[in-house]
């Protein structure tokens, strides 16, 4: 067994590829998450820090939290994942894992970050028709709510609302179905490799910096 990281924003493509490699020779053995310290949440998709726990614990795999200070220009970032790597190597991994679909640029990147490391960059859903993606994702009971909206290309209403077949049908002309291009992102609450659903209450959708923000969070009585 090759023993990997999963970089882990919570949404579905991550959680996808983690479903895409159950009885694989390729063991999860973390959940990489970056975390933005002032605001106490995802760097990405602004999800709260304790939502990414509860789903750690949903799929039994240990949470690698850490912690990025805001503004983080890309030096310091790639300083401080540098110590993440040395760390994964000193535990016996030997990969990580990507959830991209199709952005060359972006696998690029993350294939030169990783170049001399000693960790190998694998991409198991790379290449998968999108919409086809979509499909299997729901035919597969993934469950998942939409964490965050380009406003450039989808109304704010789209903030907060299931990810499903009305979804997939109610997206402009050009969107991409996994929203692959930054047209949304996601967070998943169920699904075949949760041990359990996540719990969570939709609180207000904000508008900030050219997108709509669904504030998800833990009921009160799962704390």
């Amino acid at each position: 067994m090759k023993r990997a990281l999963l970089s882990w924003s919570g949404g579905k493509d991550c959680a996808w590829a983690l479903e895409r490699l159950r009885g694989s020779d390729i063991e999860i053995a973390g959940l990489l998450t970056t975390i933005n310290e002032q605001s106490d949440r995802v760097a990405m998709h602004s999800v709260r820090r304790e939502l990414i726990e509860e789903q750690a614990r949903a799929t039994g795999i240990p949470l690698w939290i850490t912690p990025l200070p805001w503004p983080c220009p890309n030096q310091q970032y790639e300083r401080i994942m540098a110590g993440v790597c040395a760390r994964a190597l000193r535990q016996g991994i030997q990969a990580t894992v990507f959830g991209d679909l199709f952005l060359e640029d972006i696998r690029a990147y993350r294939e030169r970050a990783l170049a001399g490391t000693g960790l190998e960059p694998l991409f198991p859903l790379w290449g998968a028709p999108t919409a086809a993606l979509a499909r299997e994702m729901l035919a597969g009971g993934l469950k998942l709510r939409v964490v965050c909206a380009d406003t450039k290309v989808l109304d704010a209403s789209f903030a907060g609302r299931e990810f499903d077949a009305t979804f997939l049908s109610d997206l402009p002309l050009g969107a991409d179905p996994c929203g692959e291009n930054g047209e949304f992102h996601t967070f998943v609450y169920d699904g075949p490799m949760f041990r359990q659903p996540v719990a969570i209450e939709t609180g207000a959708v904000r508008e900030e910096g050219g997108f709509a923000f669904a504030d998800f969070m833990c009921p009160v009585s799962s704390l």
